[in-house]
Parts: C-alpha cells; sequence; structure tokens
C-alpha cells in the first residue's frame, strides 16, 4: 500500500513538472465573451461544484455513524482527483475533435493553450473555453460521487481510488462525447440530453449495479441494516443538492437567457411535485411521511428533470416529477427485494430509474416552443423522437453496465474489493481512515 502511494505522489510530481513546461492558457480576443453569459456560468459552476459536498452529507446521513467518514471520503475525493484528470486528459477525451465515438488528444493538459481565455465555436461562442471546461469538470466529478452510495458501508478505499480512476478515463468521457459533442453519435441523431439524464444519471446508476454485483452484499443484509444515523445531515445535503441543481440544469443553457430561466423554473418545479409526491404515498402506505421520504423523492425529481429541463415548460415537469416519484419509490421499495440487490442508498432506485424516466419521459413532452433548435416530442405530434430517446437510454444502460463490471473485474484480481468481516464490524471510518465522526467525551465532575 505505501509502495503504492509512493508511486501515486511521483505519478503526480511528474506530471506537474510537464505542465511546467508545458504552454499556460493564453489570453486571446475576447471581444466577443458576453459578460453577463460569462458571469452566470462562473456561478453555475460553482453551483455544480458545491453539489459533492452536498451529496457526501446527504450518503453520509444515510450510513451508520462508524462508516460516514469513509462515506464522505469517497464522494469528496472525487473533487480532488477527478479535478486534476480531467484537465490532464478527460476533456479532451469527452470533447476535442475526434470521431464519433471519442475525442481526440490534441486538448490534453488544455492543449498547450487550446483550451484557453478566447470562447470555443464549437461549444460557447460567448464565454471562455476555459469556463465551458471547467464547467463540464463539475459534472465529471459528481457522477462517480454518485455511484458510491450503492456500494457504501462495504468497499476498500484503495480499490474505489483505482476504480474511479479507470472509470473516469474509460467509461464517462466516451459517453459525454457521444451526447454532448459536436461529433457524438447520439447527438448526431438528435436523442436529448440537456444536462446529464443519461451522461450522468443512467451512466452512475446502471455502473453501480455492475459494482455491487461483484461487491456482494452487506454483512447481515437485510436483517441487520440499521437505519440512518443523521437525518439532519440527510436534509442539508439535499438542500444542498437542489440548490446546486439550478447551476446543473440552467447552466447548461451555457447562456443568461431565457432558456436558463425555464430551466431554472422547470428544475424546482418537478423536484417540488416529486418530493410532495413521495411523501403522499408514504402518507397513504405507511400511515406517516417521512422527512427521508420527502428527500428522497426531492431528489429523484431532480434526476429526471435533468435530460428535459431545456426541452420543457413548467406543466410538464410536474407530468414528469409526478411518475419519477412513483417509479423511483417503487424501484426502491420492490424492485430492490424483488431482484435482491444490496443498493445500499438506493442510487440505482433514483438515479439510474428517475434517469432513464427522464430520458423517456423527454421524447414524450418534448416542445419545441419552449426551445426551437430542438424537435418535438411524441406529445407535440413527433414519435420518431421516442425512439430516439430509447436508443441512446440502452447505449448508456449497455456501455456504463459492461465497461464498469469489467473495470471492477479487474480491480477486484488488482487489490480486492472488500475489507475483512472484522474490518466491516469495527467500521470502515477506523480500518480505512483512523479517524471517527464523532468524539464523545464524559462530563468532568
Amino acid at each position: 500500500m505505501r509502495k503504492g502511494v509512493y508511486i501515486g505522489l511521483s505519478s503526480v510530481f511528474l506530471l506537474s513538472m510537464l505542465a511546467v513546461f508545458a504552454s499556460n492558457v493564453m489570453a486571446d480576443d475576447a471581444s466577443n465573451i458576453d459578460k453577463g453569459d460569462h458571469a452566470w456560468m462562473l456561478v453555475s459552476t460553482a453551483f455544480v461544484l458545491i453539489m459533492t459536498p452536498g451529496l457526501a452529507l446527504f450518503y453520509g446521513g444515510m450510513v451508520r455513524a462508524k462508516n460516514m467518514v469513509n462515506t464522505l471520503w469517497l464522494s469528496f475525493i472525487c473533487m480532488g482527483i477527478v479535478s486534476v484528470t480531467w484537465v490532464l486528459w478527460g476533456y479532451s477525451l469527452s470533447f476535442a475533435p475526434g470521431c464519433w465515438f471519442i475525442g481526440g488528444l490534441q486538448w490534453c493538459g488544455l492543449g498547450a493553450g487550446l483550451v484557453g481565455q478566447a470562447p470555443s465555436d464549437l461549444y460557447a461562442s460567448t464565454i471562455p473555453h476555459l469556463t465551458f471546461m471547467m464547467f463540464q469538470g463539475m459534472f465529471a466529478i459528481i457522477t462517480p460521487a454518485l455511484m458510491t452510495g450503492a456500494f457504501a458501508e462495504r468497499m476498500k478505499f484503495n480499490a474505489w481510488l483505482l476504480l474511479m480512476l479507470l472509470w473516469c478515463a474509460i467509461v464517462y468521457p466516451p459517453l459525454a462525447h457521444w451526447v454532448w459533442s459536436s461529433e457524438g453519435w447520439l447527438l448526431a441523431i438528435d436523442s436529448l440530453d440537456f444536462a446529464g439524464g443519461t451522461v450522468v444519471h443512467i451512466c452512475s446508476g446502471a455502473s453501480a449495479l455492475a459494482v455491487i454485483l461483484f461487491l456482494g452484499k452487506r454483512k447481515g443484509y437485510p436483517k441487520q441494516v440499521k437505519p440512518p444515523h443523521n437525518l439532519p445531515f440527510v436534509m442539508l445535503g439535499t438542500g444542498l443538492l437542489w440548490f446546486g441543481w439550478f447551476g446543473f440544469n440552467a447552466g447548461s443553457a451555457v447562456a443568461a437567457d431565457g432558456l436558463a430561466a425555464n430551466a431554472f423554473v422547470v428544475t424546482n418545479t418537478a423536484a417540488a411535485a416529486a418530493a410532495t409526491t413521495w411523501s403522499l404515498i408514504e402518507w397513504a402506505f405507511h400511515k406517516k411521511p417521512s422527512i427521508l421520504g420527502a428527500c428522497s423523492g426531492a431528489v429523484a425529481g431532480l434526476v429526471a428533470i435533468t435530460p428535459a429541463a431545456g426541452f420543457v415548460g413548467p406543466m410538464a415537469a410536474i407530468g414528469i416529477g409526478v411518475p419519477a416519484a412513483i417509479l423511483c419509490y417503487l424501484a426502491v421499495a420492490k424492485m430492490k427485494k424483488a431482484l435482491g440487490y444490496d443498493d445500499a442508498l438506493d442510487v440505482i432506485g433514483v438515479h439510474a430509474v428517475g434517469g432513464t424516466w427522464g430520458a423517456f419521459a423527454t421524447g414524450l413532452f418534448a416542445d419545441s416552443l419552449v426551445n426551437p433548435a430542438a424537435p418535438n416530442g411524441l406529445f407535440h405530434g413527433n414519435p420518431s423522437l421516442l425512439g430516439k430517446q430509447i436508443i441512446g437510454i440502452f447505449a448508456a444502460w449497455a456501455w456504463a453496465f459492461c465497461i464498469t463490471g469489467l473495470l471492477t473485474w479487474f480491480v477486484k484480481s488488482v487489490v480486492g474489493l472488500r475489507p475483512t468481516e472484522a474490518e466491516e464490524d469495527t467500521g470502515m471510518d477506523l480500518t480505512q481512515h483512523k479517524e471517527v465522526s464523532y468524539h464523545y467525551y464524559e462530563a468532568q465532575s
């Protein structure tokens, strides 16, 4: 383990030295930069970044206290590692000109100034290319972090680091390229994903399913699973996610315009509709609504509206948010038990199912009156869009699940996936990090 740390630090040092000799991102003609658009995109980027600490609190509050530090770490470490790899190669593989499948290498290390202060002719004509790159990097950070809730409380930290590095180089860039790159094949067939229903949510959910099938169930599951240890943290995390999601969706307009305003409104509307619906379902079937259910519903609504946010209006957002709560509730309460997998914090039930429904619903509700650049959906006279959405859904599921499964098998063979039973009993915080979440002191007499 110590040898691996030395190798990792040496690699970072060598990459840093190479960066010294590379050209910096150069100042260029800024006459085309719209200051309003740029200010909004900088704010949106910060909004999306705060979602990852919010996610860490959301997940951390739902696990047992002895595993909270580890759960926080699984998400938080993505902010460090993915931020670096995105600049080194992730952005280039995702967005640089290449082919229909993957981007080229010319923007690695930001292309010796090719990704700089001037706008991009391909993606962002009114803001610096650097800003667009950074905004997209926030999506690359949170996507692997979303996966971690499925295997919380039972995966070795070094196994996650290795898997995350491989996953962020092999799984995420091609899918992002297919959907959002100017050369992507899903974009070419008009399979719509405004802000990440397939790239982020289906991708993370399908990948999480592949990991837990290799990892196995938590010890004692399902009989000995404990309830969330800190519901206030769950609610705080949900609030940060909801807040950050405005940047996630409205920022994907890449401009401070009416489309961003529409995305802002439908994001809030769908989340509110889903949170209310989940609470009513619990009230009807369990006699009491719960804050955990309301938070889960809000996230389900946010997930579902993500691919549609730039293509539907507020009434359609309710039509997407209400079914999202119903479908995700059934996935969490019924499907997980029926299929027998151990999705610790319901990543599959909320993100995979919610993202799938959202991508499908985009094919139903898309309205060219909201976004003239996009085609109508089934409910507005264009059934072909629904077929294209289904193609995108199947492509995202197949790619993420199959490739993540291969990577997980490789990681298992190299470093193993799980700690010992004794280490799981002690808790992941102490055995993986030698830290604890809470220190209790007896009152001094």
